[in-house]
């Protein structure tokens, strides 16, 4: 039996806990998909609610709270001391601190 999105009270189909959880790419026992039904049932049921809002005079947000961004001078300031430097450095060649490649080279890179 498939569930109807219309009926919150209507039970959730062990099928459509099975095609969530595919279109998920996860792969669930029967044991787990018989757990999360209901918890899935739950959620369904909860954004049913929230669909059923009146919420016409609302306004959309971007953030749940007033956030500024603080934008600091861009002023020079003195770095790392070389010695510093190299004693955190995972691999170092002094005066140079070794990474990994990242572009170029082999295999499909830019």
């Amino acid at each position: 039996m498939a569930h109807d999105p219309d009926d919150p009270n209507a039970p959730l189909s062990l099928d459509s806990v099975r095609r969530v959880a595919r279109l998920s790419r996860l792969a669930l026992t029967d044991e787990q998909l018989e757990a999360y039904r209901p918890q899935l049932a739950a959620i369904l049921g909860h954004m049913g609610r929230l669909a059923s809002l009146d919420l016409a005079d609302v306004e959309p947000l971007t953030h749940p709270l007033e956030t500024t961004n603080r934008l600091d001078e861009d002023v020079p300031r003195p770095g790392l001391a070389t010695d510093a430097l190299m004693a955190i450095a995972p691999d170092a060649e002094p005066p140079f601190i070794k990474v990994p490649k990242v572009l170029g080279g082999g295999g499909g890179g830019a």
